[in-house]
């Protein structure tokens, strides 16, 4: 069993991947740590961890964990990365993993030289919708693909949010607009040539709200918006030849809606449903991680991979100064 610290009482932590991780057949969470021992404390009765810290340092230097899942602000999450690298533990790091590839590429760095795994909790290429979707471009269930769209908005105006703080790494395209980015590439296992883009930002925060994004692959063209002060929507498409695949639900599964694929080919006449009862998609990415610090060989998200996704989120907000193609 890997054993886990969680490093913070985030709510993302202790809502979805906690619960997770405790569901999963080889992990557990054994540890609480929080600059306040008394909010440790709290979780670790809650969830039934043996041990809680009152600082992130005390945690890392313990024997008790193997591991650490980082859900602070995203201004964090290299800092507190590199830590517990080098103490030692395997890093699972809430995404983004970084702000810009640049704190990746040193990770990568890090990674060799303490021979510690890090990887960024992109739950979504875990789940068993996306690895669906993946089959079925591979089978060309719609022909050639050609256009994939896709769409991924909240409204959120608290200003005390860590979403709306630029220095807390706040804004629309490092929370959300990493996932049309991430699920198009892992699907398609294509990679973007060139972006265009339109960003804007909120006057009163400074943050990125809203991003209007055209991608060209090659083959295929992406386009997707997301926002942070519109009504809530989430939709991914893949348009090909002959048909189309449509993902009901494909960011957050079960959450959002029904998790579903409906596949047309109208060569062939017919459309079909694919229904996924429970994807489970947060304690498949911890099992996933168990096995790959055991060295076994399974899928994750490598950092090159994390690299290559930030590489393209830099080029939107580069493309977004100008409005211009910008190569990725």
């Amino acid at each position: 069993m890997l054993r886990f610290g969680i490093l913070s009482t985030a709510k993302i932590g202790h809502e979805q991947v906690v619960p997770a991780i405790q569901d999963a057949e080889n992990c557990v969470v054994t540890a609480f740590a929080s600059r306040d021992l008394g909010k440790a404390r709290k979780l670790a009765d809650r969830f039934g961890a043996p041990h809680a810290f009152g600082s992130y340092e005390e945690m890392l230097a313990s024997d008790v964990i193997d591991a650490v899942y980082i859900p602070l602000p995203t201004s964090q999450h290299v800092e507190w990365s590199i830590k517990a690298a080098e103490a030692g533990k395997h890093v699972l790091s809430e995404k983004p993993i970084a702000l810009n590839a640049g704190q990746i590429e040193e990770l990568i760095k890090v990674r060799d030289r303490t021979g510690k795994l890090i990887t960024e909790a992109f739950m979504v290429t875990y789940s068993p919708v996306w690895l669906k979707v993946r089959e079925l471009l591979r089978e060309k269930a719609i022909g050639e693909l050609k256009h994939v769209q896709g769409a991924f908005t909240y409204f959120n105006r608290d200003p005390s949010n860590m979403r709306n703080i630029p220095e807390l790494g706040g804004g629309g395209l490092p929370d959300i607009g990493v996932y049309p980015t991430i699920v198009t590439r892992f699907a398609t296992e294509a990679e973007p040539q060139r972006v265009q883009a339109e960003v804007e930002r909120d006057p009163t925060f400074g943050t990125d709200i809203f991003s209007n994004v055209k991608a060209d692959f090659g083959s295929f063209k992406l386009t997707f918006y997301i926002a942070t002060q519109m009504a809530a929507r989430q939709i991914m498409v893949f348009h090909g030849t002959e048909g189309y695949i449509e993902v009901k639900s494909p960011f957050n599964a079960v959450r959002w809606g029904a998790e579903e694929i409906e596949v047309t080919n109208q060569n062939h006449g017919e459309s079909q449903i694919f229904r996924f009862q429970d994807s489970r998609q947060y304690k498949r990415q911890a099992e996933a991680f168990a096995r790959a610090t055991q060295g076994e060989a399974v899928e994750f998200v490598t950092l090159e991979n994390s690299l290559k996704n930030q590489r393209f989120i830099d080029a939107i907000y580069r493309a977004g100064e100008h409005g211009g193609w910008e190569a990725i």
